[in-house]
């Protein structure tokens, strides 16, 4: 079998230069059933070269339209799936719309401003206020997350104003320190528990050294006890 491999314009790169020459020997074929075969064999190779379409329900279908569209819609063979055509093939998914949004302060978030404009429409002023209890909490952990040093209660109640337009205000009977101190709390136990599991790991390391070591010490006690050569070399020397 003889194809030509020195085209340039790869249709599908992924494939390679080798198996875009094997679809134009195909598509050259005169005999319909020996082109059908050939295809066929063809789809194989293809699978194999890209075995991570198999994770596809329609892995198949896929490689058919590929040979398709390496031969440029040229190859004359029966599929088992419906022909995909230029227009079908050459279809671009449309652009998706990005809501383009300004953010105040970006290091605390779109989510913070939509928390506080959801406050600022409370009516409920006992309610307004535990909820804004609960974003001055959400902000503090953000800013320290954000920065990785610690921050001012002083600096979140002007960051609330600010965000707020004024609406909302952090009074001085809020606790703005929970989430913040839990989160740091968590992170210290997570630390502790890592150290401790190594700690663990190399004891664990070391008690199996120290057996090895035991049980080497042991064999070598027992082959010169048990090597009656050297027993009798020992009694010799005596002698001597």
């Amino acid at each position: 079998m003889n194809y030509n491999t020195e085209r340039n314009d790869i249709e599908m790169r992924e494939y390679g230069r080798h198996l875009q020459g094997m679809v134009d020997y195909a598509v050259n074929l005169k005999d319909k059933k020996e082109r059908q075969k050939v295809a066929e064999n063809i789809i194989h190779l293809m699978g194999i070269l890209n075995p991570q379409l198999r994770n596809a329900a329609d892995y198949k279908h896929k490689l058919w339209d590929h040979i398709f569209i390496i031969s440029e819609f040229k190859l004359d063979v029966d599929s088992p799936y419906p022909k995909p055509t230029e227009d079908t093939a050459r279809i671009k998914p449309a652009n998706l719309p990005y809501p383009q949004k300004r953010i105040k302060l970006k290091h605390y978030g779109k989510n913070v401003e939509s928390l506080v404009a959801k406050a600022i429409k409370m009516e409920d002023e006992g309610k307004k206020e535990i909820f804004t209890e609960i974003i001055g909490n959400f902000m503090k952990m953000a800013y320290k997350n954000w920065s990785n040093e610690e921050v001012s209660n002083e600096l979140i109640k002007e960051d609330m104003k600010s965000i707020s337009g004024g609406e909302l205000e952090i009074s001085a009977d809020m606790n703005i320190e929970g989430l913040a101190r839990n989160q740091q709390r968590r992170k210290f136990t997570n630390n502790n528990n890592r150290n401790n599991q190594n700690n663990r790991n190399n004891n664990n390391n070391n008690r199996n050294n120290n057996n090895r070591n035991n049980n080497n010490n042991n064999r070598n006690k027992n082959n010169r006890n048990n090597n009656p050569n050297n027993r009798n070399n020992n009694n010799n020397n005596r002698f001597k």
